[in-house]
């Protein structure tokens, strides 16, 4: 059973001059199973242009695997994906070749993504010369110069290999390279956490940069919730296949109503050291169930402080809440629920408990 709905994104803004056109991404129902692994399991959601949707969650919540569906690297188990307002999900190789301009990934680890016998000018050129074959070898050249400067790298870098440069300056052509086709998409799984810590912060700067500049809507996948703060005007959040909360921005990080969300949130590393020593971090206890066989109900109940027979045994909808989609039973429809962060250290309530002793002392803002 589903827990996403094909409804719009929580607080999603259409980009000024695209208002009217049809939206960069929509995912509908989308379902990725390998054998008996659920990876995906019912995902839906909707990027307007000109905007970043940040999907979080720890390893193996299927967040990588969900932007690989979307770009066809791997074929869906069902579920209906569009770009620009056109399904792709069943598109041919041949049929879906005009759209793949629309959409570019960057993928986590440079180094493996780079083909270490080709120079960075045919890397990055590869794109036009598959989508754009009319174009001249001079005017691929050029437009490959200009992407080049446009990422922070000098037009002479064409002529290196991938092996002669820094982690940071392979990533830079990764970006390049997703951007030279000038997408109306772009996902960026996870692109950064290969790098030293040092070149972080230049690489989320030039995305951020980049993205203002040229317009283009971004997928940006990530565990690195200070960079979500940084880039991402909406923020999806995942646990085990499915989303459990989606909203602005604002709405996820100032006032979560997911208890996962929440226990996620309060890991977070903060710039204060005072505020870090004092805060109250959620600890759950156990860990991630096997997505070969899920638990029933809530797929979180397994962990969550708060849980009640209900989470148990009901699937819970993703449903609106307050402005934004929330799949929990205890947070009511005008948006009050418990706040997990207020016990500190947390493990599952004991089975049997009813809803108002197992929540009896979890505050409601």
């Amino acid at each position: 059973m589903s827990t996403a709905t094909g409804t719009p994104a929580a607080g999603t803004a259409p980009a000024g001059p695209g208002a009217g056109e049809p939206p960069a991404l929509e995912v509908e129902d989308l379902v990725m199973h390998f054998g008996s692994v659920r990876a995906v399991d019912g995902v839906s959601m909707r990027i307007d242009r000109g905007r970043v949707l940040a999907l979080v969650g720890e390893s193996g919540s299927g967040k990588s695997t969900v932007g690989r569906c979307i770009v066809r690297l791997l074929e869906p188990t069902s579920g209906t994906v569009r770009l620009a307002g056109t399904d792709v999900t069943s598109l041919s190789r041949r049929r879906l070749r005009p759209h793949r301009r629309d959409v570019s990934i960057v993928f986590q680890d440079p180094a493996s993504s780079l083909d270490p016998r080709l120079t960075v000018g045919d890397i990055v050129g590869e794109p036009l010369r598959l989508l754009d074959g009319d174009r001249s070898r001079r005017a691929r050249a050029q437009r490959v110069g200009d992407v080049l400067e446009q990422v922070g790298l000098r037009r002479q870098v064409a002529e290196r290999y991938p092996h002669e440069m820094s982690g940071g300056q392979r990533q830079r052509v990764s970006i390049a390279r997703a951007l030279v086709s000038s997408p109306r998409l772009l996902i960026a799984d996870e692109p950064t956490s290969a790098l030293d810590v040092s070149v972080q912060a230049s690489v989320l700067n030039l995305l951020a940069d980049l993205q203002r500049d040229l317009g283009f809507a971004c997928l940006f996948i990530t565990h690195d919730l200070s960079a979500v703060e940084y880039l991402a005007d909406e923020v999806a959040v995942m646990y085990l296949g499915q989303l459990v909360e989606q909203g602005t921005r604002a709405q996820v990080f100032d006032s979560p109503r997911m208890p996962y969300t929440q226990a996620l949130l309060s890991a977070a590393p903060l710039a204060d050291p005072r505020e870090q020593r004092s805060r109250r971090r959620v600890v759950l206890t156990g860990d991630i169930p096997s997505p070969v066989d899920p638990p029933p109900g809530c797929r979180f109940h397994t962990r969550c402080p708060v849980a009640v027979d209900r989470c148990r045994s009901e699937v819970p909808e993703l449903r609106q809440v307050a402005g934004r989609r929330v799949a929990c039973h205890l947070v009511a429809d005008d948006g009050t629920g418990p706040d997990v962060r207020l016990l500190g250290t947390a493990g599952p309530a004991a089975p049997g408990a009813p809803a108002d002793v197992a929540a009896a002392d979890v505050a409601r803002p």
